[in-house]
């Protein structure tokens, strides 16, 4: 019978690379202000209730 002798350093190598993908390090430096987000909220909301651009009008006789 023919053991497959790399099985195990392939399975520990992969073992820890999906702890790595369920576990992600936290990147830093990566910090929201509440101002800027609240700001950016309001922004948006003005553009969203904001009236729509008038459209010319057409002479249809």
């Amino acid at each position: 019978m023919v053991t497959d002798r790399t099985a195990p350093a392939e399975a520990g190598a992969l073992a820890a690379e999906v702890e790595e993908l369920l576990e992600p390090a936290e990147a830093d430096g990566v910090f929201r202000d509440t101002r800027e987000c609240g700001g950016g909220l309001l922004l948006g909301a003005l553009l969203l209730i904001s009236p729509p651009t008038p459209r010319p009008k057409t002479d249809t006789r």
